[in-house]
């Protein structure tokens, strides 16, 4: 594959791991979070300034990263939580634009809107990318299946319910909320390490939209539903971009693709393409027996 091919792909790749935090936090939780860029954004902007400003190593750069935005949620999360969902929807918006205002402010660390470039080349980025999307899928795979993630899916359910068996509901969505939003900023720093240059109109509220839209129509209740919602929507607007009609590449209709394609899921399918359904190496096994046996009555 050529380096575009590859490109694509990591793209995809940061797709899923953003989606995989969000999925923590509204399908896991029941929280409907729309400023999850502002995660990747702080991650980012954190781990490539101060590795330029002080020659840190970027693994320490980047683990420090991850620490800020896993703070900046919990301080979020302590007062909002306590908030009607609605009104918790409508604060991590406002937050997210809140972050992409004070890059632009702090011009003269992060550069402002002309972005910041100065993001060292790191050998082999395509494998760690791709490694790092594995084992955000089995951390969450691993969480949706534990006890605390059955907790989580039970506070989802009925949150009174929960408190009646002794749940602490409140510090859970903490915790989940934290969780989610540090996976979110690690897929803010491969972002960085991918393109070498991060600006805030990269991480504005449209990208927090954009990762919703993911998992609702993979299936807001299926992990693997949602990362290949996030895989594949990911490369559609790249595959349209050779695609012209009158001129104007369909690529300019992404948004507009991406709102016709909720609409139909919502009418046709309200809990996404595979609902609740997983994807399991049992199942793809049963799969490919039937359909064999299929072609073997046939015959």
């Amino acid at each position: 594959m050529n380096n575009y091919q590859l490109g694509l792909i990591m793209n995809s790749c940061i797709s899923v791991i953003g989606v995989t935090g969000v999925f923590i936090i509204t399908s896991l939780a029941g929280m409907f979070s729309l400023g999850q860029a502002a995660y990747m954004a702080i991650s980012a902007y954190i781990t490539f300034v101060v590795a330029k400003m002080f020659g840190i190593p970027l693994i320490l750069t980047a683990i420090l990263g991850l620490a800020v935005s896993g703070l900046c949620a919990y301080i979020i999360a302590v007062p909002t939580l306590k908030l009607r969902k609605d009104y918790f929807a409508l604060i991590t918006m406002g937050f997210g634009e809140m972050m992409a205002s004070i890059i632009v402010m702090l011009d003269k660390y992060t550069n402002g809107s002309i972005g910041f470039s100065r993001i060292p080349k790191v050998k082999n980025v395509f494998w760690i990318v791709v490694g790092l999307t594995v084992f955000v899928l089995f951390f969450a795979w691993a969480l949706k299946r534990s006890r605390f993630g059955r907790m989580c899916i039970a506070l989802k359910t009925d949150e009174t319910a929960a408190k009646s068996f002794g749940v602490d509901t409140y510090r859970m969505k903490i915790t989940v909320y934290v969780i989610g939003s540090v996976i979110c900023g690690l897929a803010g720093i491969l972002y960085g390490l991918k393109n070498r240059v991060i600006t805030p109109d990269g991480f504005s509220w449209n990208l927090s939209a954009e990762m919703q839209i993911f998992l609702f129509f993979g299936g807001t209740n299926s992990l693997t539903g949602s990362a290949l919602s996030a895989f594949f929507l990911k490369l559609i607007p790249e595959t349209l971009r050779t695609v012209r009609i009158f001129g104007i590449s369909l690529q300019e209709f992404r948004t507009v693709s991406y709102g016709l394609m909720i609409l139909l899921v919502i009418n046709f399918r309200p809990n996404g393409i595979l609902g609740t359904k997983e994807f399991t190496w049992k199942g793809l096994v049963a799969f490919f027996r039937r359909l064999f046996a299929k072609k073997e009555a046939k015959k």
